[in-house]
């Protein structure tokens, strides 16, 4: 049983989970690199907290599915106690007109951000309460302050995210449990590799698009004792969009 202090971050195969993984372990946490099917890509973000000096573990689970991540979290707490960090980072988009958007567009985006939320949290929840101590974050997007056309899955979602995680705040903040969420503008990951890069700068006051450790910095600092009196918050990180 590893008893150092442990930082659950889902998603973090590529982009802002692997940002973070890498940040986390810098700050001294054993990571714990949940992904869903990229195996090598999840293998890619451990050699990378280990090349900085860090430790940590993969772990497959698909958080929008309720029994694997039910077994994941349990194997997870059998083996490190101290779970004192949370990420939730894994999220996905099937961008479409409302009109034309089927079943499955719907309900995977909502099912893998808020599904996922509440799949991975109330169990990790209950570990963080035993040692009334703990730090949650979840990744959420400027996309739940100002939409975009095609967009009312992915919208709704993480709105939904950043509501949940506010009420969550509140009730928890009596147990020592801070939850707050960061909600980045376009940040350079694969989300956006076929995006209109250029048309996108334009609404930006700071005219660029953001990098996956301009983020994971944010999410260190949230997590970090330098935040202990900050919680139900959500903290944008956009180059001046909201």
């Amino acid at each position: 049983m590893n008893e150092k202090k442990t930082a659950i971050i889902t998603g973090a195969s590529r982009g802002i989970g692997r940002a973070t993984a890498v940040e986390l372990s810098a700050a001294g946490f054993f990571v714990i690199i949940n992904y869903n099917s990229n195996e090598a890509a999840a293998t890619e973000t451990l050699k990378q907290v280990r090349d900085a000096g860090g430790e940590g573990e993969i772990i497959k689970f698909d958080v929008a599915d309720p029994a694997q991540t039910k077994d994941g979290i349990s194997s997870i707490v059998d083996r490190h106690k101290n779970i004192q960090v949370l990420v939730n980072n894994a999220g996905i988009n099937a961008d479409g007109l409302f009109l034309l958007m089927g079943d499955e567009e719907w309900s995977s985006v909502i099912d893998t951000t808020l599904k996922g939320f509440y799949n991975v949290t109330k169990p990790v929840l209950r570990e963080m309460i035993k040692r009334k101590c703990g730090s949650i974050v979840s990744v959420s997007s400027v996309s739940a302050m100002m939409p975009n056309r095609g967009q009312t899955n992915y919208a709704a979602a993480k709105a939904g995210l950043n509501a949940a995680s506010r009420a969550l705040a509140t009730e928890v903040a009596r147990f020592g449990i801070r939850v707050n969420v960061v909600a980045p503008g376009p940040i350079e990951t694969d989300m956006i590799a076929n995006a209109p890069i250029a048309e996108i700068k334009k609404v930006i006051p700071m005219a660029r698009v953001g990098k996956p450790q301009e983020v994971s910095r944010v999410i260190r600092f949230l997590c970090s004792d330098d935040a202990s009196y900050i919680t139900g918050q959500v903290i944008g990180i956009n180059g001046g969009m909201c």
